[in-house]
């Protein structure tokens, strides 16, 4: 029987036609947080130059129209909101916000649903709002 030795880091021995020095990994991600709770430019500079060092997940630009699936997170702002929601907005530090994909044939019923999970979990829906978004590059 033929015992394959791996690496220091977990991979099989060079044989044959593979090495190891030719693995790597296909996905990464990459987490910056100001420990006290600050939203400033610098944590979304740091970010971004996290993504930047992902030259895989995007940051070459491969294709003009398309992000690759990079991006960064972060928390929308309260006045945002309140300048494009039509409803009333709980105070600030009081309201989370969600995203749903909503089926283009009876979104009713998914409305339905999901606010009757929100109910579930104690929780209210204060307003729905259609994202705008551009198709012309379809």
């Amino acid at each position: 029987m033929h015992e394959t030795t791996h690496s220091a880091f977990g991979l099989p021995a060079a044989q044959g036609l593979y090495d190891p020095k030719f693995e790597h990994d296909s996905c990464g991600v990459a987490f910056v947080v100001d420990m006290h709770g600050r939203a400033t430019h610098e944590m979304v500079q740091r970010g971004l130059k996290c993504l930047f060092q992902l030259d895989h997940r995007g940051a070459t630009g491969a294709e003009e129209n398309v992000g690759d699936g990079a991006g960064i997170l972060i928390q929308t702002p309260d006045s945002f909101f309140r300048a494009v929601v039509d409803f009333d907005l709980p105070q600030l530090g009081h309201y989370a916000a969600g995203m749903a994909f909503l089926p283009s044939e009876n979104p009713d019923i998914a409305i339905e649903a999901i606010e009757a999970l929100a109910e579930q979990e104690g929780l209210t829906v204060v307003g729905w709002r259609e994202v705008p978004t551009d198709s012309s590059s379809l």
